[in-house]
C-alpha cells in the first residue's frame, strides 16, 4: 500500500454544471486511479484520487484546469491515508 498516494481536493469556481466530474471520471479511470467526485451545495466540487503518486499528480493538475467550460479559482489539496478503494463514483 505504500506505493499508493491519497489527496482530497476542494474546487471552487464555476465547476457545477459543466461536465466537472465526469471529466475527472475519465480521466480518472483512464488513469487506474480511484475516488470519487461529487458536487457540494456551497458551488463546490469535493474530489478524491487514490492511486499511484504520478497518476494523482496529473489528476490534481487536470482539477486545477477542469473542462473547457469550467472556471476554476481555488484548489485546496490535503493529503491523506490511503483507504484501498476502488473505482471511480461521482455523486
Amino acid at each position: 500500500m505504500s506505493s499508493l498516494r491519497r489527496v482530497r481536493l476542494r474546487v471552487r469556481g464555476r465547476v457545477q454544471g459543466v461536465f466537472f466530474r465526469d471529466s475527472i471520471r475519465r480521466a480518472a479511470a483512464e488513469a487506474g486511479v480511484a475516488g470519487y467526485a461529487r458536487n457540494m451545495p456551497d458551488g463546490s466540487v469535493d474530489v478524491a484520487f487514490e492511486g499511484g503518486p504520478e497518476a494523482v499528480e496529473r489528476l490534481v493538475a487536470l482539477a486545477r484546469t477542469g473542462p473547457p467550460d469550467a472556471e476554476v479559482r481555488e484548489v485546496e489539496v490535503a493529503e491523506e491515508p490511503p483507504e484501498g478503494v476502488r473505482g471511480f463514483s461521482i455523486a
